[in-house]
């Protein structure tokens, strides 16, 4: 779907996701399409078809600001998918930058002093670039923690692990289109969605609907091997000075049986340790 024309790539993704029933057409089993006609988007747009067709098929390249928008209306682009839209769709080139991929000291510092909360560090691709004792005990169950969207569709363990794997799936991919529209030219996530998309029918079906939604904050469920259930609030905050970087953390509601898990959670972390310097002492 990447191509030269990434513009109506992106657009056709986004109209096949977009249901008549939900803009007013009717749902009928007359359509030949999964989503919107071509002609309707126009009609919503208030453009006209063949110019329409003409961004979908690369041919109409410079389209103004106001008819971007109104196709964002059209298609019920949500502000991510708008601002990628705009990306893709204005001459003026975005400015860019470099993803990070080197942790400073200062947040290994801040990531350590959170012992009391499940907590990493992840890049733009979603490799785990940095992780404290409780997220390593947390997601110990899998074979290799390197890479969030790897472990997902790739280890048979993830469909144990997560509450809900559909969830999982869909917001990791939707979370990496968002990494990859900010960061269009970065090799590591291309070479990660180049392997999945090989490796994973399901991720590469997820990855053809286009939706581009960054993870900030979720409620989560995990089922640990030893701890058992855990409902966890996810918050992901950007670090600001290494573009592309965001700290992860997981917290419990107080009180609740996930706190209590959270406490457990805490002491196997502490034993792992304490078995690790003793081996390596030995």
């Amino acid at each position: 779907m990447d191509g030269d024309n990434k513009l109506g790539d992106y657009l056709r993704a986004r109209r096949d996701m977009t249901m008549p029933r939900d803009v007013g057409f009717p749902d009928d089993d007359s359509r030949r399409v999964p989503g919107l006609r071509r002609d309707e988007v126009a009609l919503l747009a208030g453009v006209s078809t063949d110019y329409y067709i003409r961004l979908e098929q690369g041919r109409e390249r410079h389209p103004s600001e106001q008819v971007l928008q109104a196709i964002a209306r059209a298609l019920r682009l949500d502000d991510a998918a708008t601002a990628h839209l705009f990306r893709l769709g204005l001459t003026t080139p975005w400015p860019s930058v470099a993803p990070t991929t080197t942790v400073s000291p200062d947040l290994l510092r801040l990531l350590d002093s959170l012992h009391h909360l499940p907590a990493f560090v992840v890049g733009s691709s979603q490799d785990v670039l940095a992780a404290n004792a409780m997220a390593q005990e947390l997601y110990r169950g899998f074979a290799r923690y390197d890479n969030l969207l790897r472990m997902i569709f790739l280890d048979p363990y993830a469909r144990e692990f997560y509450g809900d794997w559909d969830k999982a799936a869909g917001t990791a991919v939707n979370n990496l289109r968002a990494s990859s529209a900010q960061f269009p030219d970065d090799e590591r996530i291309a070479r990660v969605v180049g392997e999945l998309s090989v490796r994973s029918p399901a991720f590469a079906t997820l990855w053809a609907r286009y939706e581009i939604r960054p993870r900030t904050h979720e409620d989560k469920h995990f089922r640990h091997p030893q701890v058992g259930d855990l409902h966890l609030h996810f918050e992901a905050l950007a670090v600001t000075s290494a573009p592309g970087q965001h700290l992860s953390v997981y917290s419990a509601e107080p009180g609740s049986t996930s706190s209590d898990g959270l406490i457990l959670l805490r002491r196997l972390a502490e034993q792992t340790t304490v078995s690790e310097e003793g081996h390596i002492r030995s």
